[in-house]
């Protein structure tokens, strides 16, 4: 079984000589950190994940939570985990000392959880939503509520869900029917119903703290009548303990193709008891709220498929050296030693695209965590507003790029394995399984592609998209020597063609109705997306070819080559796809949106 979680080779230097994360030091939030500090850290992370996280891995997905008299139980590994990473300090890491955290960079938290994604992901989604719960009631909640509930969760005695999807409405939140009655006691009565709620009910901590999406009656109706409201397991008594059970129902457990040891969830509300919930911030502003903790979720989706995507490829890469299968074509001697498979072309093929995907789109998820600080911790406010506008730009596209090639890459680590990749007896399969929910949940990649096509790219009258096209040209003028002129070339023609599209599908979105101008917008998406990792990978062809221009030792040579030679396929075989594309939104293809449910 691969060794490697997240190739700590790679990390620095995506982390050190891309993205230049020390420099996040200088500012006053993050000045009592260093490199050291940092790779502290991640060796904390890296244990504990291997220890504690991918020994279970595999268990876990063969033994699924059941719901036994009257509770979930599953594997006792899992709590341990759990418990394990809550102690270490993780869930509150990004956090402010006074709050128990350590107020580490979100570019170096994406990396620890880098470790347990790739380690564990069913288990690791229990701190994972736990903390995204957590920052909503920080921002939102009523200092009351914080001191209920925000504490116990930054410590893991408490856990955190989010409840946006019911059975009859699905991604459309504007169809929900979860009804909120005010009562004089200060809380609300929920009744409804919710399905696929991660993490919904479990033993594993003292009590799971619910998200809510429900509408106060008398509300006016879309998504203009969502409120948030905090819905606990069990009610908390005078001293904020868990004392008496809320009236949240587990109405059954789902059972899944991947993802099989976080619990998935059908819940009700008020049915067979009183349920307690509480108002987070003003009426009706419930979205805005929820899409805080969503856009976090979409962005740890998107590093969360590269993760899986990445381990999937490391598995096959120490398969194909180790298995010995076949001759080269120019042996003619059937007596001579068999080679290893990665000495054949098409399995290098393989393993080329997995490496150009995942780095590439790991490159693509740290440049977001380091538009979060920078959002967040940036001296100059302008730049501040700046990198806001940016990350809000590139969500749908961190979340559903990665997560649309996470998958494509498992299954060419499957490819590599040949008929071994097909059976429970090696990982591969399982990394495949766990990755493909991720072009579903927090938002289908179809509903990003709208998301991206019919609001973000429009929002400030175009500023982040054309901050972006400045942002990939500054690095296009970087470009050191001629092979990484060539690629610079390449995408710069494509920004181009890239850019006439868009501003001819806004004209076609003004003038047609908007199901027309947005049915291609899946296509758009992914345009979109292959020229950011065009650029990911333009910045780390930079970066290699700026240190082998000096003195390198024999390791850091191939490291750096190997990343000019992704680079290279990433150029040669991958951006030129996108023509088609092009040539799609330019015509303004009508195929998919002429076609009527009578011809099917």
């Amino acid at each position: 079984m691969a060794d490697t979680l997240l190739d700590r080779r790679d990390l620095a230097f995506q982390l050190y000589e891309v993205l230049d994360t020390e420099s996040l030091n200088e500012r006053e939030r993050f000045s009592d950190h260093s490199r050291e500090t940092f790779d502290a850290v991640f060796d904390t992370a890296e244990r504990i994940a291997r220890e504690q996280f991918a020994s279970h891995n595999s268990l876990a997905d063969r033994e699924e939570p059941r719901f036994e008299d009257g509770k979930v139980t599953m594997r006792p590994e899992v709590k341990a985990a759990v418990e394990a990473y809550a102690e270490a300090g993780f869930i509150a890491g990004r956090y402010d000392y006074d709050l128990g955290g350590m107020q580490l960079p979100e570019t170096v938290m994406t990396a620890c959880n880098g470790f347990f994604m790739a380690a564990n992901p069913s288990t690791a989604g229990y701190p994972f939503l736990t903390t995204a719960a957590a920052n909503v009631i920080r921002t939102f909640g009523s200092r009351e509520q914080q001191d209920w509930f925000l504490q116990p969760m930054l410590e893991g005695r408490f856990t955190g869900t989010m409840a946006l999807t019911e059975p009859q409405a699905g991604s459309s939140l504007a169809d929900l029917r979860t009804s909120a009655k005010p009562t004089d006691e200060g809380h609300y009565l929920i009744k409804g119903a919710k399905i696929y709620i991660s993490g919904g009910e479990h033993e594993l901590s003292d009590n799971i703290v619910n998200l809510v999406l429900a509408r106060i009656h008398g509300a006016p109706p879309g998504v203009k009548g969502i409120s948030m409201f905090i819905v606990p397991k069990y009610r908390l008594d005078a001293d904020g303990n868990p004392g008496e059970r809320n009236g949240v129902g587990l109405a059954g457990l789902i059972h899944k193709l991947g993802y099989r040891g976080t619990t998935s969830t059908a819940l009700s509300f008020g049915d067979d008891a009183d349920c307690h919930g509480y108002l987070v911030g003003e009426p009706h502003q419930g979205l805005k709220y929820m899409f805080q903790m969503m856009n976090e979720a979409r962005v740890g989706v998107g590093f969360g498929a590269a993760a899986i995507g990445y381990r999937g490829y490391q598995h096959s890469l120490e398969y194909a050296r180790d298995r010995r299968q076949g001759r080269p074509p120019s042996e003619k001697d059937p007596t001579t030693e068999p080679v290893p498979i990665i000495q054949h072309a098409d399995v290098r093929r393989m393993l080329l695209a997995q490496k150009s995907w995942m780095e590439g789109a790991l490159a693509l998820c740290f440049y977001g965590a380091r538009l979060m600080d920078d959002s967040h911790t940036h001296p100059d406010e302008a730049q501040r507003h700046q990198a806001r506008q940016l990350l809000d730009l590139l969500t749908p596209v961190i979340k559903a790029w990665p997560s649309e090639y996470g998958p494509k890459a498992n299954d060419l680590a499957i490819q590599v394995y040949g008929g071994a990749g097909y059976t429970r007896e090696y990982p591969v399969e399982q990394c495949w399984r766990d990755n493909r929910l991720n072009p579903i949940h927090e938002g289908t990649n179809g509903i990003q592609a709208m998301d991206l096509l019919g609001r973000k790219v429009w929002q400030g009258n175009g500023e982040a998209i054309q901050q972006l096209f400045g942002a990939i040209q500054a690095d296009l003028q970087e470009a050191p020597d001629e092979r990484c002129r060539q690629w610079a070339y390449s995408l710069s023609e494509t920004l181009q063609q890239a850019g006439k599209v868009t501003q001819s599908l806004g004209q076609a979105l003004a003038q047609e109705p908007p199901e027309k101008g947005l049915a291609n917008a899946s296509v758009y998406l992914r345009l979109f997306g292959h020229i950011c990792v065009a650029w990911m990978w333009l910045r780390q062809a930079n970066a290699a070819s700026a240190a082998l221009a000096g003195e390198v030792s024999a390791a850091d040579e191939a490291f750096y080559q190997g990343k000019l030679q992704a680079a290279q396929y990433f150029f040669h075989w991958e951006l030129p796809t996108v023509a088609q594309d092009l040539v799609l939104l330019q015509n303004q293809d009508d195929t998919c949106y002429a076609m009527r449910d009578e011809w099917f």
